[in-house]
């Protein structure tokens, strides 16, 4: 089965995950059966999805009519022949326990059509196991999406034992059309990618409070603030469920042996029923006491080196046993749990070296076998690590320029003004090296992007180069790529100031949209000519620019495919400063330059909290208040206040 057979969907389950990937795929405009075991939870799921949709619409997410024609699109329903009996593809979301899916499968084969695809989403049960229930296996995969579905982009599409690659490609497209981001999981494993990552590493932090080496208070402020992840690993426990991670890691430690044997810690809050925040209780106590209390300066470089040693072990296994590439793990880890960077990258940067002698260290000392290090990560050790550094910085640049124009201010410079600066992938390679160049370079603390020449400042993708790439599933990777190269601005630590010259259209306007800043001539353009080719913004311009002039004017430019003057972007809220055609180079630059001066880690977390914040309100106000606490302790703020106080300027050095 092909993408383009896919009309109609039965969605097994309507509980938090199946109402969610119901709502999902509706909103893609697949026709949905929601099915569950009585009225009463099949109701409360459909229930959920009119309330989430309300809510979508009341934040101009969606419109009106779009919510409403989803939700005519769900019939909810009890009889399992009703709701399987002629769709295309079932999406099964019951709850994980192997019997009960197995119950499932066996109604299914009942009433399903022989060329029906069922893709589970289970989180840690065996793909291949489940299959064999099924007189289907070829056609049975699975289907992991992250909770919520409704905001969470990443789907690990899984391969069991017997599945064939064209269940594979027909479930990753359909998750490409539910808006998703999919990333394969190519050989069955427990906890495949994500949860193989996290659940290790959760595990790590309790064996180390459980022997006395760490505190929770330590470990939680070492995770978010000196690794700077998301949240606290005690945090996120009890934010995922406490119970959920002992039970994946309980399945690891069947499957997979001693290295993933649960701490005693973990163990504890399991006979305490102390599940996190669903029970009240977990590693914080959120009815009695003061639910999460991380302090800012109580990270210890010991605990990090030991945590990331531990995410590279784990990546070294799922690179050595086939089961995923270092940079299909990495961008899995950073949909689905929120990492700044990937944890094979993290790694990489840490020294797989280093890491590798820390592990060799633990387990001459312990004999755990968790700390014995995996034929995955010893051979990407030797080799230099996980990613290919030395080709990486043999990199010669072409198409873009990294300049230094003054002090603190790095520059990118589209280079191609034979070509209007048109966007190409070699051009999309060569600007994330020169990104991540300036991010690493510790004299460099803003960005500033300029286009070659008095024409363009990107006047788009290059359609040649395009063209070459006119298969569907090359397409589909160069629209990804450019999304990843874009992304690495939108997301970069660096405040970032576009300089805009001339034509400024299509890829080139979706650039300049990842900027946090924008200055533009008098004489420039700007557009989304897109859907004139029949095509669509395919480098997150259908996502970013509402986030900056409002989903009616994104709208507007989009969908009109016209071109407005500089006047009129500045009065849309996309140009943040008009200037004479002769003044750019000095304008844009004097705004970097002011950025760069500031301060460099009140920087970052405000960048981190408002990107966070945009897609979940709570996440980033949760940003805010723990950066605050954090930056109240700085050397930066006493410049500020001191600077302040005796009318100079402040000289911020980022401690």
């Amino acid at each position: 089965m092909e993408i383009d057979d896919i009309d109609t969907i039965a969605v097994l389950g309507a509980g938090n995950m199946g109402h969610g990937i119901a709502e999902v795929a509706a909103l893609a405009g697949y026709s949905v059966n929601l099915r569950d075991i009585n009225e009463e939870f099949v109701q409360n799921g459909y229930e959920q999805i009119e309330w989430s949709l309300g809510k979508l619409a009341e934040n101009d997410r969606i419109t009106d009519d779009d919510a409403d024609a989803a939700l005519d699109a769900i019939t909810p329903l009890v009889s399992m022949e009703e709701a399987v009996g002629d769709v295309d593809v079932i999406i099964e979301a019951v709850p994980e326990q192997m019997s009960i899916k197995q119950d499932v499968y066996g109604e299914v084969e009942e009433y399903a059509r022989a060329d029906t695809i069922i893709a589970s989403n289970t989180s840690s049960l065996s793909i291949t196991d489940l299959s064999e229930v099924t007189e289907r296996e070829s056609q049975f995969c699975g289907m992991h999406f992250f909770n919520p579905p409704v905001r969470m982009q990443l789907v690990e599409v899984i391969s069991g034992a017997h599945t064939d690659d064209s269940t594979l490609d027909a479930i990753e497209a359909l998750a490409e059309d539910f808006g998703k981001t999919p990333v394969r999981v190519r050989k069955d494993t427990p906890g495949f990618i994500v949860n193989r990552i996290l659940v290790p590493l959760m595990n790590e932090t309790c064996w180390l409070v459980s022997e006395d080496e760490s505190t929770i208070a330590e470990i939680d402020s070492t995770t978010k603030f000196d690794v700077g992840l998301p949240m606290g690993a005690f945090e996120l426990g009890d934010q995922v469920g406490n119970d959920v991670t002992y039970h994946v890691l309980e399945y690891m430690n069947d499957v997979l042996g001693d290295a993933y044997e649960p701490a005693p810690l973990l163990e504890t809050v399991m006979e305490e029923e102390r599940f996190g925040k669903k029970t009240g209780e977990g590693f914080y106590d959120y009815e009695n006491g003061d639910g999460v209390d991380i302090p800012t300066d109580a990270g210890s470089e010991e605990i990090k080196q030991r945590l990331l040693a531990t995410m590279a072990n784990e990546v070294g296994n799922l690179v050595g046993d086939g089961v995923a590439p270092p940079e299909d793990i990495d961008q899995a880890v950073q949909l689905g749990a929120g990492y700044p960077e990937g944890p094979a990258k993290m790694a990489d940067a840490a020294g797989l070296e280093s890491l590798v002698e820390l592990l060799d260290e633990l387990y001459e000392e312990t004999g755990a076998e968790r700390y014995a290090v995996s034929d995955g990560l010893r051979e990407h050790a030797d080799a230099g690590g996980f990613y290919d550094d030395d080709e990486e910085e043999g990199i010669e640049y072409d198409a873009v320029r990294v300049e230094y124009p003054g002090e603190m201010v790095g520059q990118i410079v589209l280079d191609r003004p034979h070509r209007m600066n048109t966007v190409s992938p070699q051009l999309l390679e060569e600007l994330e090296h020169a990104i991540e160049t300036l991010e690493d370079d510790d004299e460099v603390r803003s960005i500033l992007l300029t286009g070659a020449g008095d024409k363009a400042f990107s006047a788009g993708a290059d359609v040649q180069a395009m063209a070459a790439n006119a298969d569907p599933l090359e397409a589909i990777q160069l629209s990804r790529t450019g999304q990843q190269a874009f992304g690495t601005l939108e997301e970069s630590d660096l405040p970032v100031v576009a300089g805009i010259d001339g034509y400024c259209l299509g890829g080139g306007m979706e650039l300049a949209t990842c900027a946090d800043m924008r200055v533009a001539t008098e004489r420039s353009t700007f557009g989304q000519p897109e859907l004139d080719l029949g095509l669509l913004p395919g480098w997150g311009g259908t996502q970013r620019l509402q986030k900056i002039i409002g989903q009616g004017r994104a709208k507007e430019v989009i969908l009109t495919a016209e071109q407005y003057d500089t006047e009129t972007m500045a009065d849309y809220g996309f140009v943040n400063e008009v200037v004479d055609n002769d003044e750019l180079e000095d304008a844009a630059f004097e705004l970097a330059a002011d950025l760069a001066a500031g301060p460099p880690v009140a920087t970052r977390f405000t960048k981190k909290a408002m990107l966070r914040g945009w897609e979940d309100v709570d996440a980033g106000l949760e940003i805010e208040s723990q950066a605050f606490g954090h930056l109240i302790n700085t050397d930066d703020l006493m410049e500020g206040i001191t600077a302040f106080m005796g009318d100079g300027d402040p000289e911020f050095e980022g401690k």
